[in-house]
């Protein structure tokens, strides 16, 4: 790659992520998650309707989830080379969309204000029902303090594999010019894919989706931690925050999600976890956080704020890395 290509990757960054935060992931068109999302869910009713031993399941999911993962990368990699090759703008275009579509911040606030809006009139039907369109719990018959709590629980553990963990690896892959933001990001999105449909610890993914739930873990757990730093620095009271996280965040049986949201928790001086329901089954969450204040729709927002925040701190952080990287390696070479 030529300096000139290089000295466009943090435009790249900022683009993208500038689309993201205006226009979001414009669903009408064909989009990375829809391709993998449909892949998945063929590959596993062909999986589930041919194989019946554990052992032959959990094969598929491995095939599934490097096939899934590498092959995303590959294919990013692939267009945006094709793109390159017709025309250079053409290429620096396609992987600015590529990039954007892997971030979810402008699809999470949109989420938590349709659920929000119909609670502003007390419309609690409405919002039971827009609330079960993102979380896996039974919504029917919650009140509105659970609604609230199921919204902030879905927004604090989505900040992490949906907003910052797709753009802790399209910043890696940004320093890696061979390889590039968009390979990394959507590979990082292939397995935060699978995991969402297929990770789950009950039948009929048990085996079938093992391999991608723990992978998934795996490539979340440093851009998990780094959150939780972040949030930690901005609140003020990082030792406070990180205590917190190691009372309560361990008590959750998954290694990102209960950290994600303790943090935040942390932060806004709420509790989050308690009962939840799946399928008419109780399930008991640990409980994270000290109920200072009530959750409402303004810490809510606080927190939709705070992800932001993380995400221009990261991001500035990049694009003057890059800057500072592009200037040096301009200067050796004269």
């Amino acid at each position: 790659m030529n300096a000139i290509a290089i000295n466009t990757v943090p435009a790249v960054l900022l683009v993208a992520a500038t689309l993201d935060y205006l226009i979001g992931d414009p669903w009408a068109l064909p989009h990375p998650v829809q391709v993998m999302g449909w892949a998945i869910s063929h590959y596993t009713e062909f999986v589930l309707k041919r194989f019946n031993s554990p052992r032959q399941r959990r094969l598929a999911g491995v095939v599934l989830g490097i096939g899934l993962i590498i092959g995303s990368g590959i294919v990013g990699w692939l267009i945006i080379r094709a793109a390159s090759w017709l025309h250079p703008l053409l290429g620096i275009v396609i992987e600015i969309v590529m990039v954007a579509s892997c971030f979810a911040g402008k699809s999470l606030r949109i989420a938590a204000v349709e659920v929000l809006q119909p609670l502003t009139y007390r419309q609690l039907d409405q919002a039971r029902s827009k609330l079960s369109q993102y979380v896996g719990r039974d919504t029917d018959k919650l009140d509105e303090p659970e609604i609230l709590r199921a919204i902030l629980e879905t927004v604090t553990e989505n900040a992490t594999d949906g907003v910052m963990a797709p753009l802790f690896y399209a910043i890696v892959g940004a320093f890696f010019p061979p390889v590039g933001s968009v390979p990394l990001a959507l590979a990082y999105k292939a397995a935060s894919t699978l995991d969402s449909m297929i990770g789950y610890r009950n039948e009929p993914y048990t085996d079938l989706g093992w391999f991608s739930a723990q992978l998934e873990d795996r490539l979340t757990w440093i851009p998990c931690r780094l959150t939780v730093m972040t949030l930690a620095l901005l609140s003020g009271k990082p030792q406070q925050v990180w205590q917190l996280c190691r009372r309560d965040a361990i008590k959750d049986p998954s290694p990102n999600s209960g950290w994600s949201e303790c943090a935040y928790a942390a932060v806004l001086g709420v509790q989050v976890g308690g009962t939840n329901c799946y399928k008419g089954v109780a399930k008991q969450k640990p409980l994270l956080g000290n109920p200072i204040y009530p959750i409402t729709p303004a810490k809510i927002e606080q927190a939709l704020t705070l992800t932001r925040y993380c995400f221009l701190i990261w991001l500035a952080i990049a694009i003057l890395s890059l800057s500072l990287s592009f200037i040096v390696g301009v200067n050796l070479i004269v």
